[in-house]
């Protein structure tokens, strides 16, 4: 076998390993689920009258959605945090070294694995918001960018996750990123428009990363104008991913050459 065909190979069983995991906890898809759903109904049922002012919006919940898209991306990627570094503190990664086994494996299976979660996720919390009035009006066209997107989003939190949980000594040491992946969306476009903010909160909900993927998201399914945040928001994803990523590898072949 070649080099790639060894690394395919050993990514696909550290894939499965990943998937047995889900499979085996059964309340991690319940919970990534059930959150975004929460949060639905607090901001469309308890804040719905935000939605007077929202102008060209005929129902909040339609502006709303790609927001809580988004966040369940990030309560995703926190899960996936929390389990690779329950597999760094228990000794499990230190034991994938007495193993002839592709390092990258180790990352690809957690990457894979959290794609797949996240975006059932997703499309269980879409099928949810459906039944509580939401009424995308993009095209199949449409639907697969809003697709493409929030895969690169997914991507992106899951490959910062990764060496997150890899350096991280204890699960007390991931709070500082499960705080910014779970609340940094609400300082974005999610919920209210940046233009109806102020100061430096206002300046700073324009130009972080999640608001040109909300905005995208929104302007895909929606049809509501997207700013041109489309390149912006593709550019943010794989500049976080491409970090992520060669950060891991670093990690991943430190603990491996101990």
């Amino acid at each position: 076998m070649t080099t790639l065909t060894l690394a395919v190979r050993d990514s696909a069983t550290m894939t499965r390993r990943s998937l047995r995991h889900v499979l085996r906890y059964p309340v991690t898809l319940v919970v990534a689920v059930a959150v975004p759903v929460l949060l639905l109904l607090l901001f469309v049922g308890v804040f719905g009258a935000l939605k007077a002012s929202l102008s060209g919006h005929a129902s909040y919940i339609d502006y709303v959605m790609p927001g809580i898209i988004v966040m369940t991306a990030g309560y995703g990627s926190s899960v996936t945090a929390q389990g690779v570094n329950r597999d760094s503190t228990e000794g499990i990664i230190g034991r994938f070294r007495t193993m002839a086994i592709s390092p990258t494996s180790i990352l690809n299976g957690y990457a894979v694995s959290a794609l797949a979660r996240t975006l059932v996720s997703a499309a269980l919390v879409i099928g949810a918001a459906i039944g509580l009035g939401f009424r995308p009006t993009a095209n199949p066209g449409r639907w697969l960018a809003a697709a493409g997107v929030t895969i690169l989003l997914v991507l992106a939190l899951t490959w910062l996750a990764v060496p997150f949980g890899l350096a991280a000594k204890t699960a007390e040491g991931l709070t500082g990123f499960i705080l910014i992946v779970q609340l940094l969306p609400f300082i974005s476009s999610a919920f209210v428009p940046p233009g109806q903010m102020s100061g430096s909160v206002r300046w700073f909900a324009e130009h972080e990363p999640f608001t040109s993927v909300i905005d995208t998201l929104r302007g895909l399914l929606t049809g509501s104008p997207s700013g041109g945040t489309v390149l912006t928001a593709v550019i943010w994803c794989a500049g976080l991913a491409l970090a992520g990523y060669l950060w891991a590898r670093v990690l991943v072949r430190r603990d491996l050459n101990r």
